[in-house]
């Protein structure tokens, strides 16, 4: 069986290779599996990709793709390049290769924007960061005033290197706390140094460590089903970085929030929290569910073109004649990206792309109208309504809207606010 998936992949990667004469054969990667990362930069889109070997992977969940299929240029069929020493994106606005993402690859600096490669890439890497030695292995910038000056952070081994990105000068730092990094990138105004599939916080100046580190790569960075047995499940849900599936609250306060195959359950009365995998309390379901709202003591919670109707107990009990079709109950084809009902009303909000329906749940049959564009926000990945109005999730991030008529017809977007931090009181 080994032999006959190696031979596939093989010939997928050949027939995909074909045009660029690229033929090897690699083993695909999985993330889950705790792989020590080549490099970790953030996209102009601000996304996170991770690299490793020929491959890469975008953002927090999904499979591995090809990495000559976003930047071609980094495999040279002459002289094969296996793995990707150092990546980051120059993030100063008033730097000529502002929002360019640079990868250091043995003595060779290839530096793309938009995808592409700037003209007379690749160059040496003392020609383009004098004074920054080869084959590195890790690198991040550092913007003021996280930094003196606005900096790039280079690691080899055990030497830090400062390097001043306004007049080009360099400065050897020791970061005596901090071992070494096999890859670092800059995140949500943090710094993270990984070392293998485990990664610490640091302080970009001084290097030091606080809190209990280092800790597991997955738990924060990625969406994976099964972690080890040391993982703390109500941190990893409420520090980690991968974006929300869905979000609720019931009529007692209490607040639900799903992310791949588990779910944090916040209580309404004492702010206690504690997480578990849904497939336990929502055993119909599984995992990764699309949407749910709270209506008058039941949780809908809709995968795909289902909707499964749950009393709010414990153990939460799924409805007789439940699954229905999304149609069914709401008036329109699933899958639907978010859905919510505000306190003392029976209509649900549905966002499906970029368009919100209202439904009325008294009403039968359901219909999904007064259809109407989103202004500010195109693509929504969870949302809910409480008495203090409405808060959209998108990514990392939230934003509070005082009414459903500003978040739908608004012409300015609120304050950014962090899910992690200021919806579940994470401190990292």
């Amino acid at each position: 069986m080994k032999i006959l998936l190696t031979t596939v992949l093989c010939l997928c990667l050949a027939s995909v290779w074909a045009d660029s004469r690229q033929p090897f054969c690699a083993d695909v990667p999985d993330r889950c599996l705790g792989l020590e990362m080549d490099a970790v930069a953030v996209s102009e889109e601000g996304m996170p990709f991770f690299f490793k070997g020929y491959f890469l992977f975008k953002g927090f969940h999904g499979k591995a793709e090809l990495l000559n299929g976003s930047f071609p240029e980094l495999y040279d069929h002459d002289h094969p390049l296996d793995h990707i020493d150092a990546a980051f994106r120059m993030h100063f606005e008033n730097a000529s290769d502002h929002d360019h993402i640079f990868f250091f690859v043995n003595d060779k600096v290839f530096a793309y924007y938009k995808h592409k490669l700037e003209e007379g890439f690749p160059k040496p890497i003392s020609e383009v960061f004098p004074g920054i030695p080869d084959h590195l292995d890790a690198a991040v910038v550092c913007p003021k005033p996280d930094c003196e000056e606005n900096e790039v952070i280079f690691f080899k081994e055990h030497e830090i290197y400062h390097y001043h990105v306004d007049n080009k000068a360099v400065e050897h730092r020791e970061f005596k706390t901090m071992v070494n990094c096999t890859s670092a990138f800059r995140y949500m105004e943090h710094y993270y140094c990984f070392q293998g599939h485990q990664f610490s916080k640091f302080d970009p100046k001084t290097g030091e460590v606080h809190g209990r580190y280092p800790k597991e790569a997955r738990d924060f960075f990625m969406r994976c089903s099964n972690y080890s047995e040391e993982t703390d499940d109500v941190e990893r849900e409420r520090c980690s970085h991968v974006h929300l599936d869905a979000i609720t609250s019931d009529d007692e306060g209490n607040l639900y929030a799903f992310r791949g195959h588990h779910f944090l359950q916040r209580d309404g009365n004492n702010d206690t929290v504690k997480a578990n995998s849904i497939e336990s309390s929502f055993k119909e379901l599984h995992s990764e569910v699309d949407a749910v709202f709270s209506y008058e003591d039941h949780l809908y919670m809709m995968k795909d073109n289902q909707l499964y109707l749950y009393k709010v107990s414990e153990p939460h009990t799924l409805l007789d004649g439940y699954p229905k079709t999304v149609k069914e109950v709401l008036g329109l084809e699933g899958p639907i990206d978010a859905a919510f009902v505000c306190h003392n009303e029976h209509f649900a909000h549905v966002i499906k792309g970029d368009h919100i329906y209202d439904v009325d749940l008294k009403a039968s049959p359901p219909v999904a109208n007064n259809e109407r564009p989103l202004s500010l926000i195109k693509k929504v990945d969870a949302a809910m309504c409480d008495p203090h109005g409405v808060r959209v999730i998108v990514g990392n991030h939230f934003y509070h809207f005082d009414s459903i008529k500003l978040f739908v017809e608004g012409r300015s977007i609120p304050e950014q606010n962090r899910v992690s931090m200021d919806l579940f009181g994470c401190d990292h």
